[in-house]
């Protein structure tokens, strides 16, 4: 299966390295890292790896853990293939190509673009402000592994952020910008595997993602979640 592993690392010349041997050592075939931070002498990496199905995962963090200044922020599974340059370029044109179902297929896509579980595009009431927790947000389409209903976090005030909840699922959440549609991507905490939060760079991705696919189904936007018209004579 493929996984997604996060480690911090002290960034100096051979660390990188170390954590590469150690994870071929336990079994990982590296097929991916993506550099997510650099900074105050510290680096935080993503690795997409293959990961043997009958190996435990626990082999995989104590050899990380015995590296000097390493710390693994967290493993999980990683749905669809690493990230490549221009796929997100891919999917906006998509969504331009065929903008009654634009909203459909960027939910759909981003959980892969994210290593994330489900997405979902939920309409939060627009006098949110008005009411007491923000309101209820309703979903207007949901990704295939969502759960039926799916437990989402507190999205209002709307603003691009990460969220944890106590049960330790991870949020991104980003505003369309229009009608009160903000995109929610999970990635939940199993017995198994714990992922790691949305790195700024990531929520970073998701609200351009967005902001660029509300510029290109405009108006459409505003008419999500709300009631079909009534045909004449009815």
């Amino acid at each position: 299966m493929l996984l997604r592993v996060r480690v911090t690392l002290p960034d100096r010349p051979g660390t990188l390295g170390q954590v590469a041997r150690t994870l071929g050592v336990s079994g990982a075939d590296i097929v991916q890292v993506v550099v997510l931070e650099r900074l105050g002498g510290r680096a935080v990496d993503d690795f997409t790896v293959v990961w043997p199905g009958v190996a435990r995962v626990e082999r995989l963090l104590a050899g990380l853990a015995a590296i000097p200044g390493v710390r693994v922020d967290g493993v999980w599974r990683a749905i669809g293939a690493p990230t490549t340059t221009g796929q997100d370029a891919e999917l906006l044109a998509q969504v331009a190509a065929n903008p009654t179902d634009g909203l459909a297929t960027l939910v759909d896509a981003v959980p892969g673009l994210l290593a994330a579980d489900w997405a979902v595009a939920a309409v939060v009431p627009l006098d949110w402000a008005s009411r007491a927790g923000g309101g209820q947000p309703t979903v207007a389409h949901a990704s295939w592994r969502a759960p039926a209903p799916p437990h989402l976090p507190e999205v209002t005030p709307l603003r691009a952020r990460a969220l944890t909840t106590a049960d330790g699922a991870h949020f991104a959440v980003a505003p369309f910008g229009r009608a009160g549609l903000v995109l929610v991507v999970a990635r939940e905490h199993t017995d198994t595997l714990t992922p790691a939060a949305f790195h700024t760079t990531e929520v970073d991705r998701l609200a351009q993602l967005v902001r660029a696919s509300a510029v290109i189904l405009g108006d459409r936007l505003d008419l999500v979640g709300s009631p079909p018209p009534v045909a004449a004579g009815s």
